[in-house]
């Protein structure tokens, strides 16, 4: 182990925070290692004693000393290259792109990132989606597996940290649009409730009662504004929804929270979620329709998706003309 070590900040990484800059350079090093290394001055800006919190800029000199970089780190497998099929098919998504931003349409059934046996994802086809850049794009939010949609990457560190401000401080509005069984009575409104992880596995989202959320830490609140924009009698309807708040499976949630379960999504919805003697596909009818975002490192983004084709389909065999 070199006893010290000097990296240079590249543009790439530019005013990101430096326990951020070890993360994406060093992942095998634990945050609780970078923070005892800057409490006792091991790590260095140009010199100077750093803080984890601490922001770097493009050039800057991060000085390491007696830090083992390499601690439990494994050879990555190399990533096998994408054949040209692909290649072609990933980059068909692309709905915008500027030096900042991709966005793409993600398809339904393609999981953003990979797990067990999953070998077709997202995460898998990034270099497709390179272009001209120095890196891969970085993903900044994510859409469920079987969701359908707009979803934008970061061409570069600086702009992935960008997006994730600008997510995080309200500079931006997700629509999605859903099929819903029935018709809700009140046309637009807000659904509002703590959920969590719970049951199983932790796989599913579960509403938390007011009184119980105050003592779960783990209780979110989560914020769903809706309104009913298309009504097929009193079996169907379409709602365009808006989520103030980002929980996982948020949507679905609240939808089968307030007794209208989205189309196909048997997971919330469970057998009321698919309808029998329609022209109807079973897959989950929610798709992220349009993102927009306002001021983002000067640029201003405003992207829609085309509904997929199981949607499209739908949509056309029940007269919807949206």
């Amino acid at each position: 182990m070199s006893k010290e070590q000097t990296f240079q900040v590249k543009a790439a990484d530019d005013d990101i925070r430096l326990d951020r800059w070890f993360k994406r350079h060093y992942p095998n090093i634990a945050q609780i290692d970078i923070q005892k290394a800057c409490r006792k001055g091991l790590i260095r800006v140009d010199g100077v004693k750093a803080k984890p919190a601490d922001h770097v800029k493009t050039g800057n000199a991060i000085g390491v000393k007696f830090l083992d970089l390499t601690a439990g780190k494994k050879a990555a497998p190399a990533p096998k290259p994408l054949s040209d099929s692909i290649i072609r098919e990933t980059q068909g998504w692309v709905l915008y792109k500027s030096a900042n931003v991709i966005a793409i349409n993600k398809p339904a059934g393609l999981a953003v990132q990979g797990g067990t046996k999953l070998k077709d994802h997202l995460d898998a086809r990034m270099s497709a989606l390179q272009f001209e850049a120095e890196g891969q794009p970085k993903l900044v939010h994510r859409l469920d597996k079987d969701t359908s949609g707009v979803l934008l990457l970061g061409r570069s560190a600086k702009a992935a940290t960008n997006l994730s401000l600008a997510f995080a401080g309200k500079r931006m509005s997700k629509i999605y649009w859903a099929l819903v069984v029935g018709v809700p009575e009140i046309r637009a409104g807000e659904i509002s409730g703590a959920m969590m992880k719970r049951g199983e596995d932790y796989e599913k989202m579960e509403v938390v009662d007011e009184e119980e959320a105050e003592d779960i830490k783990e209780a979110k609140e989560a914020v769903t504004s809706y309104r009913v924009i298309e009504v097929l009698g009193k079996r169907l309807s379409v709602v365009e929804l808006q989520p103030i708040t980002g929980r996982t499976h948020q949507l679905r949630v609240h939808m089968a929270q307030m007794g209208h379960p989205i189309v196909g999504d048997g997971k919330y919805g469970g057998a009321a979620a698919f309808i029998d003697g329609m022209p109807i596909s079973q897959q989950l009818h929610l798709h992220a329709r349009r993102v927009e975002i306002r001021n983002m490192m000067g640029e201003s983004i405003d992207v829609t998706a085309p509904l997929p084709p199981h949607m499209k389909k739908t949509f056309k065999e029940l007269g919807i003309a949206l």
